[in-house]
């Protein structure tokens, strides 16, 4: 059966592991993103949704050489602002698809959705979203999103806890009250097959 591995590592940063296989997405910069500390990652390959520090540190991790890669890899070209890129240029939606499993990673999503890039992300199994507003789309709109694509699983990103995170962005519980229904695991790991139930996931930070 197949299987994701998928690691939270703080702000928009992932680990996303299937067939031994390790994708990291939107590394941050040492010291960029308040609380969160310095990456210790290794990966067969990385991918940066933009050219902004709180994401795009891939001289960061270590890259291993000559494991297979199994995922299908597409992506969409999309705004990191709702005024088509003025305020901070463009965004890159990557999805990732390996044995029917399709996860996306939003990045800095700050605009809305077209209708092809809307049927584009239909039946995804796990999504990554940005929730905490000012830079990207905030907890209404992150809500709105996940009623327009329904995927199994959605996973929020980019917010504040407290005094962990960019000072400007709103807290999760933001967008939990707006949502209602959640699931809080205890670590920041989450294995996905295809028997696992839809939810939304919160994973916690592990330092």
């Amino acid at each position: 059966m197949q299987q994701f591995e998928l690691v939270w590592h703080g702000h928009a940063c992932f680990s996303l592991t299937c067939r031994e296989f390790t994708v990291v997405f939107d590394p941050y910069k040492d010291n960029h993103v308040p609380g969160f500390g310095p990456l210790d990652l290794e990966a067969d390959l990385v991918l940066c949704s933009h050219q902004h520090d709180d994401h795009n540190a891939a001289q960061l991790v270590r890259l291993r050489n000559g494991r297979e890669n199994p995922f299908h890899i597409t992506t969409l070209e999309t705004f990191h602002d709702p005024e088509g890129g003025a305020l901070r240029g463009m965004n890159t939606i990557h999805i990732l698809e390996s044995g029917g499993l399709r996860l996306a990673h939003f990045g800095d999503l700050g605009c809305a959705l077209t209708p092809q890039q809307q049927e584009a992300l239909t039946g995804l199994d796990v999504a990554l979203v940005p929730v905490g507003g000012y830079y990207t789309i905030g907890p209404e709109e992150a809500k709105a999103l996940m009623r327009e694509l329904e995927p199994k699983i959605m996973v929020p990103m980019h917010y504040r806890l407290g005094d962990v995170g960019l000072p400007a962005v709103a807290d999760l519980q933001e967008f939990l009250d707006l949502v209602g229904n959640y699931t809080y695991y205890p670590n920041n790991a989450l294995t996905i097959n295809p028997g696992t139930p839809p939810q939304v996931a919160v994973l916690t930070y592990q330092g």
